[in-house]
């Protein structure tokens, strides 16, 4: 039994052995090969890459856009299903709108009585100025006779006068009614206005163009304000998190040049840029390794891959694949040959027609 498991020992020392001297050669002669399993291929990587790079572990994630009800309202109708692709502006989902419909059609009732009343208003205004008209003459009429000693008294005049003051205080009463009216015309389409916003915002559109992820809600269910119907992914807005040590990010610059590697497809390597670099340290989450173990301390960087490329290999994009990634901390050097971009073969005529 002793002696079995000395031969085992000896078998698998062999065997690490065998392997090494495999990668030795093919370093040598020029890269690690991509028929390597991916973690002894990133393993050597890793240990040739030359000075003036970083390198990190990631795993690939796009931005998550929730669709959701601005008002409470019963949910009648959901149009996606997970997977689906959905366009900028396309409805997604409906509410039921009948208690809408019912309170646009008692406002547009208040803006035909609105209107009703400011028609009476108008023909009040013109009686008052005619009324003002008779009293504006018969004073003059009083007072010429008055200075012609025609026997009018005083008593006539001062009644003419007050006739006079009262027409004018009932035209501009009068005028106030009808600014009334007009204040009340404006409120009820301010109201029918709102309404009718609430009606279109009862259909949920998709604020951008991606790829349903999650549908979170299903006809007949009641949903408050801000209830999620469904989550979208954003496709041309995908990027890997890496950290980096403190005595590395540094050097490294927004815009900066990356690679990124997945453990999924060795084969290809994804050109991306430096978009995000945090501005304070943090320590490393554990499910994510640095080239230098010995640091506690990392900065959070954000790796972006070109929205035009998104766009043509949009079909084969993943979220939540990991991978490595490789940046470049000195663009006056060149990158290794086996982080030359290298892009799946993609038939473009396969792919679906753009949305827009």
């Amino acid at each position: 039994m002793l002696m079995a498991a000395k031969r085992l020992r000896f078998v698998v020392l062999a065997l690490i052995l065998l392997a090494v001297a495999v990668a030795a050669v093919l370093l040598w002669r020029g890269g690690v090969s991509t028929s390597l399993p991916p973690f002894l291929s990133g393993l050597f990587h890793q240990d040739s890459l030359p000075p003036g790079f970083a390198t990190s572990n990631g795993r690939i994630e796009a931005t998550e856009v929730d669709v959701a009800t601005k008002l409470p309202g019963r949910l009648v109708e959901v149009l996606l299903q997970e997977g689906d692709q959905a366009r900028a502006g396309q409805v997604v989902a409906r509410l039921d709108t009948d208690a809408l419909d019912a309170q646009l059609r008692q406002a547009q009732a208040q803006l035909r009585q609105a209107q009703q009343e400011r028609e009476h208003a108008l023909a009040v205004v013109e009686q008052r100025e005619s009324e003002l008209d008779f009293a504006q003459s018969n004073l003059r009429r009083q007072q010429g006779l008055a200075e012609r000693q025609r026997f009018v008294s005083e008593e006539q005049l001062d009644q003419a006068r007050t006739a006079e003051r009262t027409a004018e205080a009932a035209l501009r009463a009068a005028k106030v009614q009808v600014v009334a009216t007009d204040a009340a015309i404006e409120a009820a389409q301010a109201s029918i206005e709102r309404i009718r916003v609430d009606i279109g915002d009862s259909e949920l559109t998709a604020p951008r163009t991606g790829r349903v992820l999650y549908r979170l809600a299903e006809p007949g269910e009641v949903l408050g304000v801000g209830g999620k119907v469904m989550t979208l992914l954003d496709l041309t807005d995908v990027y890997m998190v890496i950290f980096l040590p403190e005595t590395v990010v540094g050097r490294v610059a927004l815009g900066a040049e990356a690679r990124l590697v997945f453990d999924a497809a060795p084969e290809y390597v994804i050109p991306a840029r430096v978009s995000f670099v945090a501005s304070r340290a943090q320590f490393t989450p554990k499910q994510v390794e640095t080239r230098d173990a010995r640091e506690k301390l990392s900065f959070r960087v954000k790796l972006r891959i070109a929205p035009e490329l998104l766009r043509r290999y949009e079909p084969l994009v993943k979220v939540g694949v990991p991978g490595v990634a490789y940046v470049r901390l000195d663009p006056a050097i060149d990158w290794p040959d086996y982080l030359k971009p290298a892009l799946p073969p993609w038939n473009e005529k396969r792919q679906p027609a753009s949305p827009d």
